[in-house]
């Protein structure tokens, strides 16, 4: 049976499926949102604050973004240059930050739209500005431009209208595109100028109107200068415009609106205004800024030039010049974390302090602070901002202050915390407010036997059981944003071992203690804190109370610290009253145990007229008479009215107490925690010991440096994976093609090294400038599918457990072939002979899975048997097979058998295999017809042309790009004059040609001489990647051979026509056996793109019959075989005629000639007589006549009867 070939038959290779980028390009929103910082006046961004940048500069600015943070990420990366950062570093686009920091004078932030009725004002446009040349001058004419006059608005809007942007591809893909364009201004005719342009380029595909708005802020300075007016806005479109209709993206100005803004200026609070773009959030983000807050008054230049105090950019310490003395003078408002200066602002300020209570009257520094102890407050400043160690190899501050109060709080609530802060407590007495710090303090008062009530010291303590051996302090983090914790008393092993950590829980156990360090954002202060709770349930468990008098009652207060001398504890008496006194020795008031007073070191305290204590005087003692007197050298002083210390004699019956460096012989301190008024008269007070060498402990580092911790929380952003790229299965950086579902698919798998404590991440991705998709993975790659080919554009970042992202991603790009790379070549090809007519070609199954599933295997055949036959020059030999084939069985035809391989994208292996069958000729043939074709092509053309060039015609489709198809008849049509068996043989010579273009370089330059591999070397392709200097070929065109046949007469009786064949079908062939009186011929010609043609430069139809032999033939209804007896016995000897069992064929009048072929007849008389001879006469295709005679027989004309047998040799076999 033969099947006629139509290219892609059964098994045609698919067409790509068109491309349709998402239509998510909407028009964009964005957000505006003021927040309130605080109140003011503060000093604004930490960041460019410690940078020492001046305000309201690009770099001030630029370092703002740094300390906002939205959703716990920063909008500028911290390592980012502040002059000029990267756009890499910028976690969040298109933010534009405004901010005022609560000064008195500010004015208002511009952005926040006035809408009340007729506040606004929408001038419509309608306009498309346009760039045919793709000029890059901005003025050139085809810009938009409008004026504005009304000099009473703040700014325009100008709404940009895009009714599509797309672009269509000869595949039928519509892709996304890009516009850039410029809207700028110009004051006052004075021209256009750069730094008032805005310049945006719009990317991604809509199918339907995109809308984007730009607002355009007026400079205030020039309208306040009445030089702004007119105001031309002037809209550009640098992008040149589209000439064709495949690319959509014209663009409309659609209309101006002008502005007036809301101008409310919010006085002394300090604000943000943030501008977002609504792409970035799915919600409004959580904000949080990292500021350096109000600025508060610090003391001015002291007394007798003993320096100002300064406050360090880097740290917010207060820094007091040595020997400073305060003086009472207050200095300018700075911002700094001393924690007494920031309470000393809130107790005085009114508008959200305490100032209307404390303060009311503050015309002058006098009135502000009379209310107040001020000299407390310095003296609590100075103790705080001493620097200490901060157990991690630097100094710091002993307190700061930095806290945030954000809610109303109770006055003493909030008081008491912030003089937690820094170890004080207010205290309120006298209309006054004072406070007293935990720190090292002298003795302000000695009590004794001699000046407390009749009931003396009364002493309680602390249960063993509620004292703890671990605090754990809570503070606020600064570098991870979050609650942290200190823990203190637990360093019992590791490097940091302390032996007091080990003894304490040895003593009282493991007990915990959980504290909160109030506006604490030091790990070092943390840990002094936690230390001085340690040391003081420790040490200071006792508590004494007793009653004094007034005189005593009415100094003391809450915070002193007093020396008490109780000869009930001690056993020993060793205070009393003074009897007499000069201001070198006194004279007691018994020298009761004076006697056993011992130690090296002697030192005598005594009260002074005044209330103050002389403290630790050294002295020598006479326990007899009592009288003790210091040494030389020392005298009692206090000061006058003027301030200045002078000699003076204690008062008689002022308190004395001696106390030395002998074991047992110290007085015992207490720091005086109430002092209350009983009757008027007396005081009750009750005091806690007092340790002096514990705020030594506090402070000491004891030789321990806190380790570094390795901050991993929960919302602290993760780094973005590293090393992203594109691998195929074997590591290589390419795209892959694999199986699905019995289909091949491309695909990309993108692969990164997994971040430490990451367990997902997201993936932004984009093609060929489109819009961007995201997609969440929980593995360290990524796969995207049935893909294409352009620019593929990645964004890969981290997301921590909180599902933060990393600050940055990872970016990549990749440039994608999708399956548009050509297959594999096709490998190992042979062939095996099955007989004289067929043969089996073998080779290597294809590792293309889009070769496998759903490509072709493409059998061509040249009739070339010198090697330079080529895919391009030859035909297809039968229907494309499946590209999963491994071997096929065709035609035995001499020539170049070529094979390649095309995938389901219809792309060609770039190179062949091929194999060379030479037949020798066959001798048992006979050659009837070479019917050629070329160069004259008479015969009947549709869509075919014959084409004259360089002294050579060829046949040509006419125009590809009308008609992919033509056919040519053959002019003539063979007769047989009778049914024979025809062997047909096809000759085609013909090549792939690129339309109206001269398709190789031989053509330019056909000889080449041999040095540059000319006719001896093959040609430029030698030199050519790949083996073609030319290019790729063409592939995708082919010839085939047609026949039709019957097997009647013709119908007029003398040769054939058109009809006689109407109703046969044209089949294809290659080499093949026929069966048919009449044979008729067509090529047909095909190409599959339209700017591809076919050259066919040699078309022919060999026919030949083979050699047969006939020993049978027909006798009436009987069929004889082999040797046959006389033929008639019955009959009389005669001659006798012979009838072939099958015609021989003996040629036409136009096939060799009549009777040019007529067979060879052999005779052999089996029973020959002598003198037997015999002739052979009226000899045909289908019969002869034998006539037997011997001379020596009279009767019946010499003719005899014999047995004979006989060969006939012919060719053809006829029906």
């Amino acid at each position: 049976m033969i099947t006629r070939i139509i290219r892609g038959a059964g098994s045609p290779p698919r067409p790509p499926k068109p491309t349709k980028d998402p239509d998510t390009l909407n028009s964009r929103q964005f957000a505006t949102i003021q927040d309130l910082i605080s109140e003011g006046e503060i000093e604004g961004f930490a960041t460019p604050s410690k940078a020492g940048l001046t305000k309201n500069t690009e770099a001030y600015n630029n370092a703002s973004l740094k300390d906002i943070f939205l959703n716990d990420t920063p909008i500028l990366d911290a390592s980012a240059n502040n002059a000029n950062p990267e756009a890499s570093k910028f976690n969040f686009q298109n933010v534009k930050l405004d901010t005022r920091f609560g000064t008195g004078t500010q004015s208002h932030i511009a952005g926040i739209e006035d809408n009340s009725p007729g506040a606004q004002n929408v001038i419509t446009v309608g306009q498309v500005p346009t760039n045919p040349a793709g000029t890059t001058t901005d003025g050139n004419n085809n810009a938009v431009t409008r004026q504005i006059t009304n000099t009473a608005i703040d700014a325009v809007k100008v709404t940009i209208t895009f009714p599509q942007l797309q672009k269509a591809t000869d595949k039928g893909d519509l892709l996304g595109s890009s516009v850039t364009l410029k809207i700028q201004i110009q004051y006052n005719g004075a021209g256009y100028q750069p730094e008032d342009e805005i310049e945006d380029t719009v990317t991604g595909r809509s199918a339907d109107a995109y809308q984007i708005q730009y607002r355009i802020t007026f400079d205030r300075a020039k309208i306040d200068a009445n030089t702004a007016f007119p105001i031309d806005i002037r809209v550009v479109r640098v992008t040149k415009t589209s000439d064709t209709d495949d690319l959509k993206d014209e663009f409309v100005v659609t209309s101006l609106t002008e502005i007036v803004d809301d101008k409310q200026d919010y006085l002394n609070s300090a604000y943000t205004q943030l501008r977002l773009d609504s792409e970035q959030f799915s919600s409004i983000p959580k904000r949080v800024f990292r500021i350096r807050g109000i600025k508060v008054r610090i003391p001015g230049a002291g007394a007798n030039n003993s320096g100002t105090p300064t406050v360090n950019i880097q740290t917010g310490r207060v820094e007091y010049p040595s020997g400073y003395i305060f003086n009472g003078t207050m200095g300018a408002a700075q911002w700094c974390s001393c924690p007494a200066l920031i309470l000393l602002d809130l107790l005085t300020t009114k508008r959200y302090g305490f100032g209307e209570q404390i303060s009311p009257d503050q015309s002058t520094d006098v009135k502000t602070y009379e209310n107040l102890d001020l000299f407390s407050f310095i003296a609590a400043s100075k103790y705080a901002n001493e620097l200490v160690d901060d157990q991690r190899g630097g100094l710091e501050p002993r307190f700061s202050c930095n806290v945030n109060i954000q809610s109303p709080s109770e006055a003493f609530k909030l008081i008491n915390e912030l003089a937690g802060v820094m170890r004080c407590f207010p205290i309120w007495s006298e209309g006054s407010v004072t406070i007293t710090q935990d720190r090292p303090t002298d003795a302000s008062y000695l009590f004794s036997l001699a000046n407390v009530g009749e009931g003396g010291f009364s002493y309680s303590g602390s249960s063993a059981k509620q004292r703890h051996s671990i605090i754990s302090v809570a503070y606020f983090n600064m570098d991870s944003r979050e609650i942290d914790y200190e823990v203190v008393g637990d360093d019992v092993s590791g490097s940091n071992t302390l032996q007091e950590d080990i003894d304490r829980q040895n003593k009282f156990g493991i007990v915990r203690k959980d504290i909160k360090a109030f506006a604490c954002t030091s790990r070092g202060q943390a840990r002094r804190l936690g230390k001085a709770v340690l040391l003081s349930e420790e040490q200071e468990t006792e508590v004494v109370s007793f009653t004094t008098s007034i005189d005593a009652g009415a100094i003391v207060r809450p915070g002193s610290v007093i020396n008490v001398n109780d000869p009930v504890k001690h056993g020993q008496r060793r205070s009393g009253r003074v009897k007499t006194a000069t201001s070198t020795q006194i004279t007691v008031d018994n020298v009761q145990d004076l006697s056993t007073f011992t130690g090296t070191n002697k030192e005598c305290s005594v009260i002074m007229p005044d209330g103050t204590v002389e403290l630790n005087k050294p002295c020598s003692v006479n326990a007899t008479t009592g009288v003790i007197s210091l040494n030389s050298g020392h005298t009692f002083q206090m000061k006058n009215s003027s301030g200045n210390l002078v000699n003076t004699s204690p008062n008689n019956n002022s308190i004395w107490l001696l106390q030395s460096d002998a074991s047992g012989e110290a007085a015992q301190s207490f720091r005086v925690i109430t002092v209350e008024e009983q009757d008027g008269v007396n005081f009750a007070i009750t005091a806690l010991a007092y340790r002096a060498e514990k705020y030594t402990a506090i402070d000491n580092a004891q030789s321990i440096t806190l380790p570094d911790r390795n901050i991993s929380l929960f919302n602290a952003p993760k780094d973005p994976p590293q090393n992203v790229k594109v691998t195929d299965k074997d590591g290589f950086e390419r795209e892959m093609i694999v199986e699905i579902n019995k289909l091949a698919v491309s695909k990309l798998l993108l692969t990164w090294v997994p971040v430490v404590g990451v367990t997902q991440y997201l993936v932004q991705y984009r093609f060929e400038n489109t819009n961007w998709f995201s997609e969440t993975v929980f593995r360290p790659d990524f796969e995207l599918l049935n893909t294409d080919k352009g620019l593929y554009e990645f964004k890969v970042f981290s997301v921590n457990a909180g599902l933060k992202l990393s600050t940055n991603p990872t970016t990549y790009s990749f440039n994608a072939l999708g399956k548009t790379e050509p297959p594999a070549n096709v490998e190992n090809l042979t062939m095996e002979p099955l007989t004289n007519k067929n043969v089996r070609l073998r080779w290597t199954r294809s590792t293309d899975p889009d070769v496998l599933h759903g490509g072709l295997v493409y059998v061509r055949h040249s009739s070339k048997t010198d090697g330079s036959g080529t895919f391009q020059n030859s035909q297809d030999l039968i229907p494309a097979v499946a590209g999963s084939t491994t071997e096929v069985e065709v035609a035995s035809e001499p020539g170049e058998y070529i094979l390649k391989f095309r995938d389901d994208q219809g792309n060609f292996s770039l190179g062949e295999a091929s194999v060379i069958l030479d037949l020798p000729d066959l001798i048992d043939t006979q050659q009837i017809l070479v019917d050629n074709q070329h160069p004259n092509f008479t015969g009947t053309k549709t869509n075919l042309s014959v084409i004259t060039a360089n002294n050579s015609s060829t046949l040509q489709l006419t125009n590809p790009a009308n008609n992919l198809q033509g056919d040519y008849i053959f002019p003539n049509i063979i007769d047989l004059n009778g049914v024979f068996s025809l062997n047909l043989q096809r000759l085609i010579e013909s090549q792939g040609i690129i339309q109206g273009a001269i398709n190789t370089i031989d053509q330019l330059i056909p000889d080449l001489p041999p040095e540059l591999g000319g006719p001896a070397g093959g040609g430029w392709d030698n030199y050519a990647i790949g083996g073609n200097f030319d290019g790729p070929q063409v592939n995708d065109v082919s010839a085939s051979l047609e026949v039709r046949t019957t097997d009647l007469a013709p119908s007029n009786g003398t040769s054939y026509v058109d009809n006689d064949f109407s109703t046969k079908n044209f089949n294809t062939f290659v080499n093949g056996t026929f069966k048919a009186r009449g044979f008729q011929f067509r090529l047909t010609v095909e190409s599959e793109t339209s700017t591809h043609n076919i050259e066919i430069a040699e078309l022919a139809i060999k026919a030949l019959f083979e050699a047969r032999t006939e020993q049978k033939y027909k006798d009436g209804s009987n069929l004889l075989v082999g040797p046959q007896n006389n033929l008639n016995s019955s009959s009389n000897p005669a001659p006798k005629t012979v009838v072939f069992g099958n015609s021989f064929f003996t040629g036409t009048s136009t096939l060799g000639g009549t009777n040019a072929f007529l067979p060879s007849v052999g005779i052999t008389i089996q029973n020959a007589q002598a003198g037997d001879f015999f002739t052979i006469t009226n000899l045909s295709g289908s019969e002869f006549t034998i006539n037997i005679k011997n001379p020596n027989e009279t009767s019946n004309n010499g003719f005899v009867n014999r047995t004979f047998t006989f060969q006939a040799v012919g060719y053809g076999k006829g029906v």
